[in-house]
């Protein structure tokens, strides 16, 4: 689900801005004389399109919330598994998309408190497509979009979490050691930290 505000009533349903509601370009953009004066982004053109795609490839239990329609670049997804160690949890990440997207990737931020090998308490996120060099080759190129970190986030919570390559070292060796007692000290931050 994608929640937008105002983004459909200023583009009369298509899920494109209207050429009066193109977002505002970042610091440093200089004026073309076109309506408005300023010149869009690249960055901010590529989000345009690619939020259109969000709205048919966004999995149904992944929330993409936009709260300024103006900064398509600085938005937030909200992950709520079904299924698995971490069901039940409402997980939200910050995403802010750098100017110089689509050759740098995204940074993400976890908000929600949790315990997970790959997402530190401090809200750090280890997956591959986020880093510019990855070891693996899975890492960041100009052909991955932003559905493909949103994909990535949410297989955090099914099938990309990795014990082998951990950010939480605690985590993991808890895991490793004593997995239904990982499996108690996940419910129990759910519980404190991410109950929907």
């Amino acid at each position: 689900m994608i929640k937008l505000k105002n983004y459909k009533k200023q583009s009369g349903g298509s899920g494109a801005p209207s050429s009066n509601a193109a977002p505002n370009p970042p610091m440093g953009a200089q004026p073309t004389g076109g309506e408005g004066g300023k010149r869009v982004s690249v960055r901010d053109k590529l989000l345009i399109k690619e939020i259109e795609e969000l709205e048919r490839t966004v999995p149904s239990f992944v929330t993409v919330k936009f709260d300024d329609p103006d900064r398509l670049y600085d938005f937030h997804v909200i992950i709520s598994p079904e299924e698995g160690d971490w069901s039940g949890g409402h997980f939200r990440f910050h995403v802010l998309v750098p100017e110089g997207y689509n050759i740098e990737p995204p940074t993400v931020t976890c908000l929600s408190k949790l315990w997970h090998p790959n997402i530190s308490p401090e809200g750090e996120v280890c997956l591959s497509l986020l880093r510019q060099n990855s070891i693996d080759g899975m890492g960041w190129s100009p052909t991955r979009r932003i559905k493909d970190v949103i994909w990535g986030l949410s297989s955090l919570f099914l099938d990309l979490c990795n014990f082998d390559d951990p950010l939480n070292f605690e985590a993991a060796e808890h895991y490793e050691r004593d997995k239904e007692g990982f499996r108690s000290k996940v419910r129990d931050w759910i519980a404190k930290y991410a109950k929907r």
